[in-house]
């Protein structure tokens, strides 16, 4: 019980978590190529330009750059951690 005798109201997650920021600024500022997997199991490479609550930004250098509603993403990972799992 609270100080004036009612239950206490559970606080409200944040929004976001500094972890997701973290990790997007850590792979556009050293430009490592990534691969997104999409809901439908469609894999887009690219390297991240920029992201904000909704959207990811992916250069492509051998098609157009494509702007990708975080709600459509499955999955993100490193592309070279692909090319290890293969040898």
């Amino acid at each position: 019980m609270g100080p004036t005798g009612g239950t206490r109201a559970k606080r409200v997650p944040p929004e976001q978590t500094n972890a997701e920021s973290f990790y997007y600024l850590k792979q556009m500022n050293s430009k490592t190529p990534m691969v997104v997997i999409l809901l439908d199991g469609e894999e887009i490479h690219g390297i991240i330009e920029w992201y904000d609550k909704n959207c990811l930004k992916l250069n492509r250098t051998d098609k157009p750059n494509v702007l990708l509603p975080k709600h459509n993403i499955k999955y993100i990972y490193k592309a070279s951690e692909a090319t290890e799992e293969s040898k």
